[in-house]
C-alpha cells in the first residue's frame, strides 16, 4: 500500500489507492487504507480550487457557437476534444504557457505544446500534433474559449483541412469550458507539487514525462478507475461506451 502511494508520488487518495491495490490482487477497504496512511503521516496532494481564467479574446472576431450545449456526451474517443491554455510559474518570476487538448471521452491528453511566450500558433501546434497521431474522423468537435489563439486564421485553416468543427464557450463564461477544469486543477497540482520550473527546457522534459504517466497510469474515477490508455483499449475490445 505504501509502495503504491510512493510510486504514484503521493498523487493518489484512498479511492485510487484502493483501485491500484485491488488491481494487484489484494482485497482492501478504503478505511484500512486511510488508517495506514494516517499512521505513517502520509497525505495525498490536493488540487487547488478552480479560479476562472480565460485568454484574451478579440471582440472584432465572430466566435463559433458553443456546440457542446446541445450535444450529447461523446460515446467514443475522437469525437470531442477540449482545449485550454494554463500558466505555469517560472523560477525567478514570469510564466510558461502550456496548451493541451483533452479527449472528452477518454480524458486522454492527445496533444500539447509549451512555450515561454503565448504566440498565435501555440494551440494550433498542439492540435496539429494531436491530429497527426490520432487521425480523427471528419466532424470532430474542437472546443475552447474565445481566446485570440483559437480565432486565428491559422487555427481555423487547420480545422478546415481536417474536417473538424469549431466550438467555443460564450464570451466571459469560463464555466462553459468546465470540462477542462477538473483536469487542470488536478494536473497542475500533480505536475508542480507547489514548485516552479527553472526554464523552458526543464518544463518541456517534465511535462512530457508527466503526460506519459497521466495517459498510461493515472486512474480516473470517471473511467471506472482506469487510466486513459487502458480505457481506450478496453473500449476497442468491448461494446462499452464512454461515460457521460
Amino acid at each position: 500500500m505504501r509502495e503504491a502511494f510512493a510510486y504514484h508520488s503521493q498523487r493518489y487518495g484512498t479511492r485510487r489507492l484502493r483501485a491500484e491495490v485491488q488491481a494487484q490482487g489484494h482485497a482492501v477497504g478504503r478505511w484500512r487504507i486511510r488508517r495506514v496512511l494516517k499512521a505513517h503521516g502520509l497525505r495525498a496532494q490536493q488540487p487547488r480550487s478552480f479560479v476562472p481564467r480565460t485568454t484574451d479574446s478579440d471582440p472584432a472576431v465572430r466566435a463559433a457557437p458553443n456546440r457542446l450545449l446541445g450535444l450529447p456526451a461523446p460515446t467514443a474517443p475522437n469525437r470531442v476534444w477540449v482545449g485550454d491554455i494554463t500558466y505555469l510559474p517560472r523560477q525567478g518570476g514570469g510564466w510558461l504557457y502550456l496548451a493541451v487538448w483533452l479527449d472528452r471521452c477518454s480524458r486522454k491528453i492527445v496533444g500539447w505544446d509549451v512555450r515561454d511566450t503565448m504566440p498565435e500558433d501555440l494551440v494550433s501546434e498542439a492540435l496539429r500534433r494531436a491530429l497527426v497521431v490520432r487521425r480523427p474522423p471528419a466532424g470532430l468537435v474542437v472546443h475552447s474559449d474565445q481566446g485570440s489563439q483559437y480565432t486565428a486564421t491559422r487555427f481555423k485553416a487547420l480545422l478546415a483541412r481536417h474536417g473538424a468543427v469549431q466550438s467555443m464557450s460564450r464570451r466571459g463564461n469560463c464555466y462553459d469550458n468546465a470540462h477542462a477544469e477538473p483536469f487542470w486543477s488536478r494536473f497542475k497540482a500533480e505536475l508542480l507539487d507547489g514548485g516552479s520550473f527553472p526554464g523552458l527546457a526543464e518544463a518541456r522534459l517534465e511535462i512530457s514525462h508527466h503526460i506519459a504517466y497521466y495517459n498510461a497510469e493515472r486512474r480516473h474515477s470517471s473511467l471506472g478507475y482506469q487510466a486513459p490508455n487502458h480505457f481506450e483499449i478496453h473500449l476497442q475490445t468491448t461494446s462499452q461506451l464512454c461515460p457521460a
